[in-house]
């Protein structure tokens, strides 16, 4: 004997059987498909070719122009030494015609470097179509840049212009299929770009690249048909020949610059009998036209939309077919009845119904209601056990509490929205690896688009313990409240998943790490936008510090959690070890938690969390902007060296500006620089208490901001020789490109011996 179960999931089986069978045999019933032949008049008139090689040329365009609506519609049909045919816009090849697009070839632009970095070999491409053309760039097309050391430009009508930078330091920095910045970037373009130029420039001319990347290459291409293939599109030397013969660029096209509502009224009106107008869509005006349902053809010709002899198909009809202008009619003999219809119920004679038949009917209606009756009773219990399931994560995960704490609350946590996980598994493509943005020692961020389109991070954390659901709680209802210009925004969270999922406003130019570190931020981080960016993190960590209600100690202050949104505002992220400080206390006794290089080592030796925590942490931070070196120094024996330890060290040497970054130098004033350094000194100071607080780094930051004067590298010249400088200076200072030049007067900052890698 089977155990029930085993009955119960064999019912159910071979009731998604049947399921699956109907839905299929019903999918080929609506699927209705017609054998008539479409109309042959596809061209202007007799004589007018209508194909040239292997692409159908259908009006409006034409070959020659008597055939083609007018010039910009012409096509040019040249033959090829070869033999072969080859339809032409202008000197452009068309592969392709369809009823609102062209696919034309493409043209690959770029700049190749030899060893030393000189230039061997540079294209620039560039194409325009006149205001009276009718065509423009489709947005299914991107700005591509394939290279690892690569800065280059897009510019076009109404000051548009976009950049894509890439950057790696080796082939294993590149992922297949993944054209963020690392070897390959893409930008999408604006609707109605009728011309574009580009603009190629190089950090290093490819010299620390060139031996697995000699060339850059830059094209506007179909987003479809280009799959960046990694470390092969790197150093292949066939990548412009191949990518010119598979990335076509796509063309909207449209007649003239009217409206549909214009264009009715004039005379040249185009769209022929039995169609209907179109917008193009473009927002340059213009429109294209279309056959009515139930016509096929040419809408462009005269009688192009011929009606569509339903009734040819046997399909359509079980008996009687009728067709009728733009549609048909299907009916029975008389004494038959219903609709006729063979994808409906068809015809039934009047003498069919026989005893047996309705027995094998009501048999078969009784079996199929019983096996419906299990799978029904399958998806009840599966779904009230993954209810059952998600109710008790939801409370599990403190959803109880935090809708308590929402209702009896009043202010800006109303907002606070807990989203369905049903809602973020769609906003995610079900967590697709390609829409991992970053991983943490706190979660995996994801990019997801919700219903309303708003594009979010949606954040996974660690699991939360029991013992720490009321001060989760505490922690999403404290964000929510937060409304800082520079602190990413929390919109809600999902309590209906094992692991909490919290879900943030989406940052999209990166970190301020990656633009420090990693050459992002080489053209706009200026010493200006340097203080700008300093200032704006402190007045934001002073803002949290004080908070009203409880202040917050961020915890992992670092340049990582520093996001930069589109206008280079910096925006303090990442919450994850974030912790609440009640008003009655000034420290916390914790777990420590952090990241090397930035961990407070008072807080490492005695696990006591202050707010002192937080700015020992921003002074790395604020080292880091001025040398451009990383938390975690490795030199030249392989031993790691702390920077905040380092930059301390170099102060006391009187050997700061050794270290100091070279556009820091050529653009800061000696005053700034010896204030910035004090500050970052004070910050770091191995006691808690003697730091400053982050209210007070601020209004220095902002004041500093204020100071002008003659950048160090222009006044350091100028400087006199100090008689009691000791004897081990250095006697060669550095230059405004950072680099060591004689020099005959002493200097007043020492070189140390080590220089970091």
């Amino acid at each position: 004997m089977m155990h029930p179960k085993q009955m119960v999931l064999l019912a159910c089986f071979y009731a998604c059987l049947l399921v699956l069978f109907t839905l299929a045999t019903a999918q080929t019933n609506t699927n209705r498909t017609y054998t008539i032949t479409k109309g042959a008049n596809i061209t202007k008139q007799e004589g007018c070719p209508k194909q040239c090689g292997n692409v159908t040329v259908p009006y409006p365009f034409g070959i020659g122009s008597l055939c083609a609506f007018d010039w910009g519609f012409e096509i040019t049909c040249n033959i090829s030494n070869d033999g072969s045919h080859k339809p032409l816009i202008g000197n452009v090849e068309v592969y392709d015609i369809s009823d609102a697009e062209l696919r034309v070839s493409n043209v690959i632009g770029g700049r190749c470097y030899n060893s030393d970095g000189t230039v061997y070999a540079q294209v620039l491409p560039w194409t325009t179509f006149s205001e009276s053309s009718p065509y423009s760039f489709s947005t299914l097309n991107r700005f591509t840049v394939v290279g690892c050391d690569d800065n280059i430009s897009i510019t076009g009508p109404n000051n548009f212009e976009y950049s894509c930078m890439t950057s790696c330091t080796s082939l294993e920095d590149v992922t297949e299929g993944v054209c963020r910045g690392k070897g390959c970037c893409q930008k999408q373009i604006p609707k109605g770009l009728k011309y574009y130029n580009t603009t190629i420039s190089s950090t290093g001319n490819h010299t620390n690249v060139w031996s697995f990347n000699e060339c850059g290459y830059a094209f506007l291409g179909e987003a479809d048909s280009f799959h960046f293939r990694g470390s092969p599109d790197l150093n292949e030397d066939d990548f412009v020949n191949r990518t010119k013969t598979s990335v076509p660029i796509v063309l909207d096209w449209a007649i003239g610059d009217l409206t549909c509502t214009q264009a009715r009224n004039s005379k040249d009106y185009a769209c022929g009998e039995n169609s209907e107008c179109v917008d193009s869509g473009t927002d340059l005006g213009g429109y294209r036209c279309s056959c009515n349902p139930g016509y096929e053809g040419n809408p462009y010709l005269t009688l192009g939309c011929q009606d569509i002899d339903e009734c040819a198909d046997p399909k359509t009809c079980e008996k009687n077919c009728t067709n009728t202008r733009g549609s048909y009619i299907c009916s029975c003999p008389d004494g038959y009845t219903d609709d006729g219809e063979k994808d409906g119920r068809g015809c039934i004679a009047p003498n069919s119904e026989l005893p047996w038949i309705k027995v094998s009917v009501g048999t078969g209606v009784g079996f199929m209601s019983l096996v419906l009756g299990i799978t029904c009773l399958c998806f009840i219990m599966r779904k009230r056990k993954l209810t059952k399931l998600r109710e008790r994560f939801f409370q599990q995960n403190g959803g109880l509490i935090l809708k308590q704490r929402i209702s009896t609350t009043e202010g800006s946590v109303k907002a606070t929205k807990i989203f369905t996980a049903k809602e973020l598994k769609k906003a995610t493509n079900n967590y697709a690896n390609d829409r991992i943005l970053g991983r943490g020692a706190y979660g995996i961020v994801y990019r997801g688009v919700l219903r309303d389109t708003r594009i979010v991070a949606i954040k996974k954390s660690r699991i939360v313990e029991e013992s720490q659901i009321e001060q989760f709680i505490n922690e999403v209802l404290i964000l929510t409240q937060i409304n800082h210009r520079n602190v990413v925004r929390l919109f809600g969270c999902c309590l209906e998943d094992e692991i909490p999922l919290l879900v943030y406003e989406y940052v999209s130019e990166g970190t301020l790490y990656e633009h420090i570190h990693n050459q992002r931020g080489a053209d706009w981080l200026t010493w200006q936008n340097r203080l700008r960016i300093a200032a704006e993190i402190a007045t934001t960590l002073a803002y949290l510090h004080s908070f009203a209600s409880m202040p917050i100690i961020h915890r992992d202050v670092k340049s990582a959690n520093i996001l930069l949104d589109n206008f280079y505002t910096a925006k303090v992220a990442d919450f994850g070890a974030s912790r609440l400080i009640p008003l009655d206390q000034t420290h916390l006794a914790t777990s420590v938690l952090g990241t090397s290089g930035y961990l407070d080592p008072e807080y490492f030796r005695t696990s006591q969390l202050t707010e002192k925590s937080d700015v020992y942490s921003f002074g790395v931070v604020l080292a880091e902007l001025l040398t451009g070196l990383k938390p975690v120094i490795r030199d030249g024996n392989e031993k790691d060296k702390n920077l905040a330890e380092y930059f301390v060290l170099s102060m006391d040497k009187n050997s700061l500006f050794r270290i100091l970054d070279g556009r820091v130098l050529r653009e800061g004033s000696l005053e700034q620089l010896q204030k910035m350094a004090e500050l970052v000194k004070n910050c770091l100071c191995s006691c808690g208490e003697d730091r400053p607080t982050m209210k007070e780094v601020a209004i220095e930051l902002e004041g500093l901001r204020k100071l002008t004067g003659i950048a160090w590298s222009n006044q350091h010249g100028q400087e006199e020789n100090d008689e009691d400088e000791v004897s081990d200076l250095y006697t060669v200072p550095i230059d405004s490109y950072g680099r060591n030049t004689p020099y005959s007067d002493s200097s007043h900052i020492m070189h140390p011996t080590y220089e970091p890698s």
